[in-house]
């Protein structure tokens, strides 16, 4: 080799060596550009996550013994379990190979009465699979070993993923699951796609069998009252939402009025639902109270998948599971918050329409509870105080003319009460006093009242929210634990289910000496306080404690109206009243009356005749 061919040589290692050192890609150039990548492959995966299948690692099948495979889904039959865990900011959950179904759900964030961690459900109690006939032999995939594209998925906030879980009948015949997951959601999708499945399920099989069972165990502090709400929902296409009995054991046939858009396993405060996008055309749905003290009811469903034998066959689903707040559950859309038992009829409109909107309204404010409960409690008291005020007008003025209704009970006695009352309407006429003055603002009021015995013990917001002694708004207060059951009462007592109780029994006292009540009417009011204390006793503290409030607010209500009363300007507007001539002071009520009378007079009459 010459001088010249050497140092040419040499001039052209060095440029090799200098271009490679200066034009090598900084460290946020690699990161850049592994970003780019990931963000391709994630775009694919989201497209068609079954697509990439086989290029994704997967768990493979243990080798078998041929003797062993035999049949449809030969191979699929032996297996061991292994689980591919979805995760994002609400939700881990846990895939079971075996079936290729979800095993596990768990709520972060979320504790049970004990302070668990608050699972769903697991294990072997949660069943699901498609059911066919296949080569003269039945299949149910629950019990089949699927493959994994990939072994967990991590997701996060803004991000969505998905992981494939397929049942190979050979090389292109197979079932995907496609589980997807999103970052802020309490969703996960869920797609069974079949893939030349048309000549493998039986020539004379028009529909598949999805089965779902699951057995739903015990996460707030009274079982008994997670049973009272615990029950099979679904939604009938035309947005028909219905349940069955929380009371008894039930099996329901679906689908015989169209098809069905969602069926959902709901526990008292969380619900597991299945929303099929394109419905299912029919069904059984059924809950079962189990013996066993842990669990709170056993839900199964039996849903029919169209199969219209085409190659390629889709069935866009997906699950929920979260909780049964009623925004949250509104938020997933398919009318998933008509699981919130909110009444029926008009206390359903009440609590929809006016309260919650106020509640949600005083919630933004980041109080407690309890001090939302107060002023919720005083807005009703506001709104409802004009009925309040003619509610005591009337019991008052009836509390004057008492002593004139003593007299005519005197001088006509009472052996002849349809005489008595005729004497009494005509004294009502004369003062321009309705006697129903007093009841009809009470009855206006009742469905208000009634509309929180419904509110209350299924707000999800009051589930382990404390104020003052009561540790769990949503559960009984135990403030005395008896160790033994009392007929109506339970093991316990409730301190403010007592409160209340001695509440509305002092209430009752003094609305008596404001109406004047005797006889049978004086001592009735006082037996209802002392059956709710029995029914309400384990009751949520929150029920009560509005109950408590709003007797606390009705008192002051009476002591400032009483304040403004005089009963002597009363009974002088009542002596006027009776100077007026009596054929403008009647009423249609007096005159219903009067007519009712006379037709009671006139029966005795034509008997003798």
């Amino acid at each position: 080799m010459d001088r010249n061919t050497f140092t040419g040589l040499f001039l052209i290692l060095i440029i090799l060596v200098g271009s490679t050192y200066f034009l090598k890609p900084s460290e946020e150039d690699i990161k850049r550009e592994k970003q780019v990548q990931d963000s391709i492959a994630r775009t694919k995966e989201k497209t068609n996550p079954a697509a990439n299948f086989n290029n994704q690692p997967q768990t493979a099948h243990p080798v078998v013994d041929s003797s062993l495979v035999k049949g449809p889904f030969g191979a699929a039959h032996i297996g061991t379990n292994s689980v591919v865990t979805l995760e994002n900011e609400h939700l881990k959950v846990n895939i079971n190979t075996k079936g290729g179904r979800i095993e596990s759900v768990q709520l972060k964030g979320v504790k049970t009465y004990d302070g668990k961690p608050l699972v769903m459900f697991s294990g072997d109690e949660n069943k699901f699979g498609l059911e066919f006939n296949a080569a003269g032999k039945h299949i149910n995939t629950n019990d089949l070993y699927f493959i994994p594209s990939a072994p967990s998925l991590n997701v996060a906030q803004s991000d969505s993923s998905s992981v494939t879980l397929r049942l190979n009948y050979s090389e292109k015949k197979y079932i995907d699951y496609i589980y997807t997951l999103k970052g802020e959601s309490y969703k996960v999708g869920f797609t069974i796609k079949t893939q030349g499945m048309q000549d493998v399920v039986a020539a004379d099989q028009q529909l598949l069998t999805l089965n779902w069972d699951a057995v739903l165990r015990q996460k707030e502090k009274d079982l008994k009252s997670e049973q009272r709400y615990s029950t099979a929902y679904f939604n009938h296409a035309d947005n028909e939402v219905d349940h069955l009995s929380t009371s008894k054991d039930e099996k329901k046939d679906l689908g015989e009025d169209g098809k069905i858009k969602w069926i959902s396993f709901k526990q008292h405060f969380f619900s597991n639902v299945l929303i099929a996008k394109n419905g299912f055309d029919k069904g059984t749905l059924s809950v079962t109270t189990s013996p066993d003290t842990s669990v709170v009811k056993t839900f199964t469903a039996k849903m029919q998948l169209p199969f219209t034998r085409q190659e390629v066959s889709s069935y866009p689903m997906e699950f929920y599971f979260g909780p049964n707040k009623f925004g949250t559950l509104k938020a997933q859309g398919y009318d998933l918050e008509r699981q919130v038992d909110l009444g029926w009829g008009p206390l359903k409109l009440i609590n929809r329409f006016a309260v919650i909107p106020v509640f949600n309204f005083l919630k933004g404010f980041n109080w407690n509870y309890g001090l939302i409960i107060v002023i919720l409690t005083i807005l009703l008291k506001v709104v409802l105080s004009p009925l309040t005020y003619k509610s005591y007008m009337s019991m008052a003025k009836m509390r004057i003319l008492k002593p004139e209704m003593d007299e005519i009970k005197a001088k006509v006695g009472e052996d002849n009460p349809t005489l008595l009352q005729q004497e009494y309407l005509k004294l009502y006429k004369k003062a321009g006093v309705n006697p129903l003055g007093g009841c009809i603002p009470m009855i206006l009021q009742l469905p208000i009242i009634m509309a929180f015995f419904f509110f209350f013990p299924n707000l999800f917001e009051l589930r382990q929210e404390s104020f003052l002694w009561m540790k769990d708004l949503s559960t009984y207060d135990s403030f005395i634990n008896l160790g033994f059951n009392i007929p109506f009462i339970g093991n316990h007592i409730s301190l403010m289910c007592l409160l209340m109780t001695v509440s509305t029994l002092i209430y009752t006292y003094f609305n008596n000496q404001i109406s004047g009540a005797t006889g049978q009417m004086k001592y009735i009011g006082y037996i209802s306080p002392i059956i709710f204390l029995g029914v309400l006793n384990s009751y949520p503290a929150g029920l009560n404690y509005y109950y408590f409030c709003a007797n606390m607010l009705t008192f002051l209500q009476q002591f400032i109206i009483r304040q403004m009363v005089n009963d002597d300007k009363i009974h002088a507007q009542i002596q006027e009243n009776k100077q007026k001539p009596e054929a403008q002071k009647k009423s249609k009520f007096q005159q219903r009356m009067e007519d009712y009378m006379r037709q009671q007079q006139a029966k005795p009459q034509q008997k003798k005749k």
